[in-house]
Formats: C-alpha cells, sequence, structure tokens
C-alpha cells in the first residue's frame, strides 16, 4: 500500500489561494476517481490536506483535479506532498502542533480527531490510516506530556484578542461582537473573557448555539439575520464561521459606518474562506485583518517552544520509525494489519 498526504498550508500560501480549497471535495470522490482505497480530507483555518493511501501510486496532479474539481491544475507549486515514512512524519508534527502558525496550539489535535472520525463513520479511512491517525493521537499525547511545547501556547483565537488588545490597548469597555459560536470562535470568546471584556455579544445561525457559547462567557446572543446592526455599536468583530461566500462586504458595511461618527471599526476575520470581502480594508474608518496578519503576531511568541522542539521531533522520529517497522514495506505487515484494523492499537 502507498501511503501518502497532499496538502497546501499557511506555509506554503496565502489564505486568498488557501480558501478556494477549503471545501475541497467528497472523500467518496477520491476514492472513486483517483482510486484512492482510503481518503481523509482535513480542512482547517490553516491548511487543506488530503491523506491517502492505494495500490499503486497516485499522481499528485490527478489529485489536484479532484481537489479542484477542475480540468487544469492550479497553484500546484503550494502544494506539497509526503510519502510513506514521510507521510507519518508530517501528520505526527501536525497533531503534535509542530506545524501550527502557533507553535504547540492544542486546537488542531481536536480538529483532526473530528475529520478522523467523519471518515470512519463514511467508511473512507480504512484499516491503514486507522493506525496511522490512532498512532497520531498517541504521539501528540506523547510530545505534551514529556516536553512544554504547549506551556504558554496560545491559539489562533487568543492572537486575534492579542492583536486587538495591541489596537486598543486596555480592553475592559469594549464591545465585541463573535460572528460564529464554533470552536475557533469559543477559544476566542474566553480569550476575550479573560482580558476582562464584558460586553460580548455572539452571533451565529444557530440561535441555540450563541445562546450556549454567550452564557460561556457572561455575554449575550444576537440573532444571525441582526447581527449587521450591532456594527453601528461595537469596536471589535471576530468573524470565524463556515460561510463559502463573505458576510461583509462594503454594500453592507456603508450604513453603519454612517453611525460611527470619529469611531473605527477593528474587524479580525480568522475564517477561511473569508468572512469578509477584502474591499473592505480600504473603508475609510475600517481596519481589517485576516488570518494571515495574525502570523506575525504568533511568532513573536515562539522563542520558548521552539526551544522545545527539539525533544518533540526527537518523540516524533522515534514514533514514525517503529510504526514504519510495524506497518511499513511488506506484504506480510499490510496483511497483518488488515487483520487487525479494528482493534485498538497496542
Amino acid at each position: 500500500m502507498n501511503l501518502f498526504c497532499i496538502g497546501i498550508s499557511h506555509q506554503t500560501a496565502n489564505v486568498e489561494t488557501r480558501e478556494r480549497y477549503a471545501h475541497g471535495c467528497a472523500e467518496e470522490i477520491l476514492r472513486s476517481e483517483a482510486r484512492c482505497q482510503e481518503a481523509l480530507i482535513l480542512a482547517t483555518c490553516n491548511r487543506v490536506e488530503i491523506y491517502g493511501c492505494a495500490e499503486k501510486p497516485i499522481a499528485t496532479d490527478e489529485m489536484l483535479r479532484c481537489l479542484q474539481r477542475s480540468g487544469e491544475v492550479e497553484h500546484a507549486d503550494s502544494f506539497y506532498r509526503h510519502d510513506g515514512e514521510a507521510c507519518a512524519q508530517h501528520l505526527f508534527r501536525v497533531v503534535a502542533g509542530l506545524d501550527s502558525m502557533v507553535i504547540g496550539e492544542t486546537e488542531i489535535l481536536g480538529q483532526v480527531k473530528k475529520a478522523y472520525a467523519a471518515a470512519r463513520e463514511s467508511g473512507s479511512a480504512g484499516p491503514l490510516l486507522h493506525r496511522l491517525f490512532q498512532r497520531a493521537f498517541r504521539v501528540a499525547k506523547h510530545v505534551r506530556s514529556n516536553t512544554e511545547i504547549t506551556r504558554g501556547a496560545v491559539s489562533v483565537g487568543s492572537v486575534a484578542v492579542e492583536l486587538a488588545g495591541k489596537i486598543f490597548g486596555d480592553l475592559r469597555g469594549r464591545s465585541v461582537l463573535v460572528l460564529g459560536a464554533g470552536e475557533t470562535s469559543e477559544r476566542t470568546a474566553r480569550a476575550l473573557n479573560s482580558r476582562g471584556v464584558t460586553d460580548i455579544r455572539v452571533s451565529n445561525r444557530s440561535f441555540e448555539r450563541a445562546e450556549k457559547l454567550a452564557a460561556l462567557v457572561r455575554g449575550r446572543a444576537v440573532a444571525f439575520d441582526r447581527w449587521t446592526a450591532q456594527c453601528r455599536e461595537i469596536d471589535i468583530l471576530i468573524s470565524s464561521t463556515s460561510a463559502e461566500e463573505p458576510l461583509l462586504t462594503p454594500e453592507v458595511l456603508v450604513p453603519m459606518l454612517c453611525d460611527r461618527t470619529d469611531r473605527p471599526l477593528f474587524i479580525i476575520d480568522i475564517a477561511v474562506p473569508r468572512d469578509v470581502a477584502p474591499e473592505v480594508n480600504g473603508m475609510g474608518g475600517v481596519y481589517l485583518y485576516d488570518i494571515d496578519s495574525l502570523q506575525s503576531i504568533a511568532e513573536q511568541s515562539l522563542a520558548m517552544r521552539r526551544q522545545q522542539m527539539a525533544a518533540a521531533e526527537k518523540i516524533i522520529a522515534d514514533h514514525v520509525a517503529d510504526f514504519a517497522a510495524r506497518f511499513g514495506g511488506s506484504d506480510k505487515a499490510a496483511l497483518s494489519l488488515n487483520v487487525r484494523a479494528l482493534a485498538p492499537e497496542s
């Protein structure tokens, strides 16, 4: 079996390029059209990756045509590919937070677990990917238990809040609207709350989810069809939804700005695809930051965690060697894997 990973991330492409692939294609298409026997798609705000295995090697361009759903392959030079042991090593680094924008962040582990669970439920992740991802989860636990890589680590959401703090100084007394109620939004809202923000408003398509998140941070929920009106009152908008098209455009924002005399509106868009049209940044009185803008801030807090990377890389290298020895290379190992696929890894 040929194990491989093909992906694009914040390290190889800007947000404008990444958002083109944020919704990718169905894993079933990779199995039927690209002849993958197993496939798993991991899509986050910072990366879109395909993990797969097949009896015969599959060309990268063939996989990208499925991902793009078009005949012509674009941005091929922004994609990376890892095969065999290199694929295992890459995944282990991803789940351990070593490949993240914020080194050591823990949010990625939950995102990988969700992608794995969905692929297992659909039947797209079979014996080999099952063993690979189960080992990856062990690696993440091992790295975090035996290094200080996560000490003081921050998520993308908390970096966004740090940016707001640099803009306003003391965030107490500021009004913030969090658009979206997913995991990233929850981390962002909690980070705001820890900085003393008491006026946190949460809006989401599911009002029930907005209410739940608002209750966690002693904020208030706003009906999704009324969130734009909040732009007349708030100081900061932090947006992280799964919308496929921009929710906030110049046309939507113009009427709101008329009511904001000498009060700039700071917008931090951490969604991919972006929730806010880039043209908004050219409007007077509006300052827009997207997820790529957060990278420079994240880099400022890496010194201590970088000191722990060598220890983490050693743990990962040991796990890669053991995984390859158990399941890579020989037909006998592959057969053993198929027979024992559903058993928990020892």
